[in-house]
């Protein structure tokens, strides 16, 4: 299914897809049976890392190469980073950069699939994901994915691989590693990812005076591994690393730093002086909302 933009997206009736609305709170609700398998510490431990791991490949993945392709890597590395991405459950990496290209396109405007200032916190924040008008994928804004066949495939069968890391977390931890460790990261994952969308648009810092709302959030930047450095990168997209400053902690660049020194990838890019030091916002750096 191929979805056509409207004219003014927040003009129309929202769709609820109730299916989805309800799988989504079964699982949220899943994590409460935590009370009947125990928490033990190893679960603990298991959560915690499923939730860095995944994140990382959130915003390495999904974010900063499939959609912004801000750094290289090889074909067989690609569709490992596709299988590890979609381990957090945020469905096909094509279908995630094509509605994230669309938001930049748009972003903050009528056209915005997720804004707060267009639809209100909680639609931007989750709301818009069960909307059916968003269910399908505009493939004419990610040609580049669509020539890998592998890419294509795994993004049409996404449901692989959190499926197959559910089962491994339950082989190796049982039930309670399965509740804990692998539903509670990945409830974490998905609200940690969705504060991008709606925190990220509202509380925080500009230092770039760009045509949205984004912002700056230490708090933010730290939950998610470098993205709340948000009105850094709707400034400047093509950078592979979203903290500008030294002192800009961005847990994701210096991952993908540490790879392309192992030749894992390549081409990491950063963003020119040129723009770094472009004028500040008018209300200045420190300026809050």
């Amino acid at each position: 299914m191929t979805v056509t933009p409207t004219t003014s997206i927040h003009a129309e009736p929202r769709r609820v897809i109730w299916h989805q609305v309800a799988r989504f709170t079964l699982l949220h609700l899943l994590c409460l049976t935590a009370f009947w398998t125990g928490i033990n510490p190893i679960d603990i431990v298991v959560c915690a890392v499923l939730y860095v791991v995944r994140m990382f490949f959130i915003t390495a993945g999904y974010h900063r190469y499939f959609s912004h392709r801000t750094y290289k890597m090889g074909r067989v590395m690609q569709f490992i980073f596709a299988f590890c991405t979609e381990t957090s459950a945020q469905k096909g990496v094509i279908w995630w950069s094509s509605h994230h290209r669309h938001h930049h396109k748009h972003s903050d405007g009528p056209d915005d699939v997720h804004s707060v200032r267009q639809g209100g916190f909680l639609w931007a924040h989750m709301l818009w994901l069960f909307d059916e008008r968003w269910e399908g994928t505009d493939t004419s804004r990610v040609k580049d994915l669509m020539k890998y066949p592998e890419i294509v495939w795994i993004d049409k069968y996404w449901i692989i691989p959190p499926v197959t890391l559910a089962l491994a977390v339950l082989l190796l931890f049982g039930w309670s590693g399965l509740v804990v460790g692998f539903l509670w990261s990945t409830v974490l994952g998905w609200h940690a990812t969705y504060t991008i969308n709606s925190l990220a648009h509202v509380w925080g810092q500009r230092r770039y005076d760009t045509d949205d709302d984004s912002r700056n959030n230490l708090f933010l930047a730290l939950l998610t591994l470098g993205e709340g450095w948000h009105n850094n990168h709707h400034h400047y997209q093509a950078s592979a690393s979203q903290g500008f400053f030294w002192w800009e902690i961005d847990l994701s660049y210096y991952t993908l730093w540490l790879m392309s020194k192992l030749g894992l990838v390549s081409e990491l890019r950063r963003p020119p002086k040129h723009i770094i030091e472009q004028r500040p916002h008018p209300r200045s750096e420190h300026a809050q909302p």
